[in-house]
């Protein structure tokens, strides 16, 4: 299986390759069953997370049509459902997830993927979620400020001045969009006023 896997020429091979995904299904909940029970056994103060994107799989198969569009083999319910997991974790890239698709679109596969996973989060997982990954990329063709500050409404990642080096297309640099800095000043105004409730 290892000459398997480095042998595949592209990334998205691990995503269409049905002998690597079918590996990755078979094993990568053990996998994180035991890292996570080591990882516990020496340091049971700092929170654990696994940190994948979020997409279901077979334990709640209705629950896979949420998913944009492709299975990876992952689990967001099971691999969370591991006692030593403190926290779900999810990502969204829907300008990738959804490329070729409007902006209304994207927005509302963005609405369904967050509010489905807070709730099994809540519900089914009773763990805490942190949106960890996210984002739209300014190297995509049709990318406009607006469309991203829409999107950030709800979420955002910002990098300091001087980071420029470490430009994924996906970073936010306060000083150099002013409309993005002034919502992301709204957002975290609402933040603090939760703090005083």
């Amino acid at each position: 299986m290892l000459v398997l896997l480095l042998t595949l020429m592209m990334i998205s091979d691990f995503y269409t390759n049905e002998v690597v995904k079918g590996y990755y299904k078979n094993h990568v909940k053990d996998w994180i069953q035991e890292v996570a029970s080591f990882v516990k056994s020496i340091d049971s103060n700092h929170f654990l997370t696994v940190g994948m994107e979020g997409f279901y799989g077979g334990s709640m198969p209705e629950k896979k049509a949420i998913n944009p569009g492709y299975q990876v083999g992952t689990d967001f319910i099971s691999n969370h459902l591991i006692k030593e997991i403190d926290f779900t974790t999810i990502h969204a890239y829907p300008d990738i997830w959804l490329s070729g698709k409007d902006n209304s679109s994207q927005m509302a596969f963005m609405q369904r993927w967050l509010t489905s996973h807070l709730t099994d989060s809540e519900t089914i997982i009773k763990k805490p979620m942190i949106f960890s990954e996210f984002g739209r990329s300014s190297k995509d063709p049709g990318y406009s400020l607006s469309a991203r500050d829409s999107f950030l409404n709800a979420v955002w990642q910002v990098m300091a001045d001087g980071m420029q080096s470490y430009d994924d297309g996906y970073e936010i640099v306060l000083s150099q969009n002013p409309s993005t800095s002034s919502l992301i000043t709204q957002q975290s105004n609402k933040m603090i006023a939760l703090d005083h409730v």
